[in-house]
């Protein structure tokens, strides 16, 4: 048996700009993870993909090519020259929520890449993880921007500007995060298609407020790097401003933001889709149970404290 696992990811700043060539940040959630398990089968079993959380068994021979999990297999034995289907049950489970915000998708692909590689002996560097994922993606989200696989991939702090080489965010100071769950699935992809929409009957005025989120992604990429985290708070209640402008945000994440403000935290936004999905909060140790508390009496069904660190 092989094991393999992916972390979720919260993006901090930049979502729904970045797909429209601003930069964003996106750090790994390590407390949030995806795993997938490589047995072998009986000679002439086939492949098997058992997805726990979804209740799901089928036989790879049997999927259709739009299947998002038969599909992450079929790339990946096809990078890994696998020509023949291999006698493999491949197995999945996930505590990251679904339609979240959290990067469930690229999680479950990339712990079913790395699971896949490393029972078929070999090594993928994270730039090949990337790029298989990012095809599953495009049918968990239409046009994705690219920042979910990669960030998942790397594991790591990412400074990610579309259809360019991600860049390492280097993380002066160890922060925290409050990541509160809403509850209210909002899948990636009908966010962004209203998005697009709203931007298709007002160019000038989305790209003035995409142009203001790139600027605030690049301060918050500074005062990460140098340490500054005291500025990473305003520029969160500037940057949750701005998506509500645009027309993501929700009565619900309002009211998380203004209880997570209220018990402490240096600042608050939605994070990914929006109109549901997860908060994220700005705390300090001291802060983070007071907070995390506040957070669910104002509606949140989950709230995990989540480190980044250097």
């Amino acid at each position: 048996m092989t094991m393999a696992s992916a972390s979720g990811k919260v993006i901090l700043f930049g979502e729904h700009a970045v797909v429209y060539g601003r930069p964003a940040i996106a750090v790994p959630v390590a407390e949030l993870r995806a795993w997938a398990t490589v047995d072998d089968a009986p000679p002439g079993a086939g492949c098997t993909v058992v997805a726990i959380d979804l209740k799901r068994r089928f036989s790879l021979a049997d999927a259709p090519p739009d299947d998002p999990l038969a599909l992450i297999v079929r790339l990946t034995l096809a990078g890994l020259g696998l020509v023949a289907e291999p006698d493999w049950t491949i197995t999945l489970r996930s505590d990251i929520p679904i339609a979240s915000g959290l990067g469930s998708g690229a999680a479950v692909s990339t712990a079913i890449v790395r699971a896949l590689a490393q029972h078929a002996g070999r090594s993928l560097p994270p730039d090949a993880v990337s790029a298989l994922v990012y095809e599953t993606e495009r049918l968990h989200h239409g046009t994705p921007s690219g920042i979910d696989n990669t960030v998942v991939a790397y594991e790591q702090p990412v400074y990610f500007v579309r259809g360019q080489p991600p860049q390492p965010c280097r993380v002066g100071g160890e922060f925290w995060l409050a990541i509160a769950d809403t509850g209210v699935a909002s899948p990636t992809k009908l966010a962004v298609e209203d998005v697009r929409r709203a931007w298709q009957a007002d160019p000038a005025r989305y790209e003035a407020l995409f142009d203001e989120m790139g600027r605030i992604a690049e301060r918050a990429r500074q005062a990460i790097e140098t340490g500054r985290l005291d500025a990473l708070g305003p520029l969160m209640d500037e940057n949750q401003r701005l998506l509500s402008a645009i027309g993501v945000s929700s009565p619900l994440l309002e009211r998380l933001c203004a209880a997570a403000r209220q018990a402490g935290a240096g600042g608050a936004k939605l994070s990914g889709a929006g109109h549901g999905g997860n908060l994220i909060a700005l705390v300090t140790p001291q802060t983070a149970e007071k907070v995390a508390a506040a957070l669910r009496a104002a509606g949140a069904v989950r709230v995990v404290i989540s480190q980044v660190v250097r």
